[in-house]
């Protein structure tokens, strides 16, 4: 059963920098993982930003490359990223 991964987080710091690093790592996971992913921005807050990652059929794949990558972008760590996984009904 096909999944979905929804990472949010907020901001606090150089958006353009951040937006090159997530773009980098969004990359990266696809080349990897073949799931392109996509960047939200909250409408009504600029500092909340949203990777969604669909569909996911092998979500044991999915983590360990997101892991990876984030392993290797050490200014992620402070962005507190919050991970929810959901399926069809």
């Amino acid at each position: 059963m096909a999944t979905a991964l929804y990472i949010y987080y907020r901001l606090d710091g150089n958006i353009p920098s951040i937006r090159q690093t997530i773009t980098a790592l969004m990359a990266e996971i696809e080349q990897q993982t073949g799931i392109q992913g996509r960047l939200l921005q909250r409408r009504d807050d600029a500092q909340t930003w949203m990777e969604i990652y669909e569909p996911v059929n092998d979500s044991a794949a999915l983590s360990l490359a997101l892991h990876t990558a984030q392993a290797a972008r050490p200014e992620l760590a402070a962005l507190q990223r919050h991970e929810e996984w959901f399926v069809e009904q």
